[in-house]
């Protein structure tokens, strides 16, 4: 049997296929957005081909590397949270 040190919180492990969605969605969405909103006026005058390639070159670093990990570390605290409150009222 393993013990665990109760100082120390348990891994959350990897998201599953629907955290993982949704986690995707709340980072491409908002993203997307603010992009539209800020770039609209330039990105109206290029036709519909290259204003996707602009957005996706844009957005894709900003989701990949600054959102997802962020994205990530608030899922492991929230399941981390969840975990601990969970042991404490067994």
């Amino acid at each position: 049997m393993t013990r665990t040190d109760p100082a120390r919180p348990a891994l959350a492990g990897p998201p599953t296929k629907h955290q993982l969605a949704v986690m995707i969605w709340l980072a491409v969405f908002p993203t997307l957005t603010v992009l539209n909103l800020v770039l609209g006026d330039w990105l109206s005058t290029l036709t519909p081909v290259v204003r996707t390639l602009v957005l996706a070159t844009i957005a894709v670093p900003i989701v990949i590397y600054g959102l997802m990990p962020q994205l990530h570390r608030l899922r492991t605290r929230v399941l981390t949270r969840t975990h601990l409150k969970g042991r404490a009222v067994q």
